[in-house]
């Protein structure tokens, strides 16, 4: 799996965190997601990362954190369905190569101190896995490859933002996959992606 040099780290990823939103209505247009995926407890912006691995452990749904909140991850049947068939294949290229690590939709990563994404599938190379601060329960690293299958309640706002996040911390290749199109689109910067269908 050819993978493009690592991206010089953007300011996106040495601003600040945002200023708390006046209204539910700003937050929602920040996170660029609908009202039912946005958790309610703990307190709209109190959110943290002992949150987030409570909420996930209970299994009742995936969560990232943004901005303080926690956002449901929407993974229906047919997103796992996708997500199991390229764990397969990249798993497959990966071993072959001996090239990394890969991980499932619950894999945690730390993006930026307040952000944890969690992509439907993410490769993680030797060269960032063997560093010691990216490795525990929520590693302090971007992947190499991220990958996010897109559901219905998925907004281009929120993979807008996520692209973005992404390539600000150091993710070298983005897969956004729509199984309703049946494409990929591919990316190695938050715009201008190579369509695949």
């Amino acid at each position: 799996m050819a993978v493009a040099p690592a991206p010089r780290k953007s300011k996106a990823a040495r601003t600040p965190a945002p200023a708390p939103a006046a209204t539910v209505a700003d937050l929602l247009k920040r996170l660029g997601v609908p009202p039912s995926r946005v958790r309610l407890t703990p307190p709209l912006g109190t959110a943290t990362e002992r949150d987030l691995i409570a909420t996930n452990a209970k299994k009742e749904c995936l969560v990232e954190l943004v901005d303080g909140v926690l956002v449901e991850k929407p993974m229906g049947s047919e997103e796992s369905n996708w997500a199991a068939l390229l764990i397969m294949h990249i798993t497959a290229f990966v071993l072959r190569h001996d090239l990394g690590k890969v991980y499932v939709p619950d894999g945690p990563y730390k993006l930026a101190p307040g952000l944890i994404r969690l992509p439907a599938v993410a490769f993680l190379s030797w060269a960032r896995y063997r560093k010691p601060k990216h490795r525990g329960e929520i590693p302090a690293v971007a992947p190499d490859l991220a990958v996010e299958i897109l559901s219905r309640s998925n907004t281009k706002r929120e993979m807008e933002r996520k692209l973005g996040e992404y390539f600000a911390a150091g993710v070298r290749l983005a897969w956004v996959v729509d199984p309703r199109r049946r494409e990929v689109r591919v990316f190695t910067s938050p715009t201008d992606p190579v369509v695949l269908t």
